[in-house]
């Protein structure tokens, strides 16, 4: 069964660059779509970034053109490079994986960016 472990959370200052890692492990073929989310407290979990098996990506909003997300087959990792954070970042980050129609979670990563 697909496993993704997810790394590289931890207490930032705004626009301190921050990356965030998503291994897959466990059946590893046919990984399909590649996805961020993230959760505030209080707020409802959204969608940050996606990225598709031929690399296609989208974005929310708020972090278009300040957040990237990219993969590495070769590495089964997906990542998600923060760039320009602000307080309002401040969430748990977690990853997702669609496989064979089976949507598969990490578990999360605390992202705290300070003022």
């Amino acid at each position: 069964q697909l496993q993704l472990v997810v790394s590289g959370g931890g207490l930032v200052q705004s626009a301190v660059p921050l990356r965030l890692s998503c291994a897959a492990s466990g059946g590893i073929l046919s990984i399909g779509d590649m996805s961020w989310y993230r959760k505030a407290p209080g707020m409802r979990r959204e969608l940050v970034a996606a990225i598709s098996s031929g690399r296609n990506t989208i974005y929310v909003d708020s972090v278009e053109g300040l957040f990237t997300i990219s993969r590495d087959y070769a590495k089964n990792t997906v990542y998600l490079q923060m760039n320009s954070m602000k307080p309002e970042d401040t969430a748990d980050y977690y990853c997702n994986a669609e496989q064979y129609g089976s949507i598969y979670w990490g578990k999360g990563t605390q992202v705290t960016v300070s003022s």
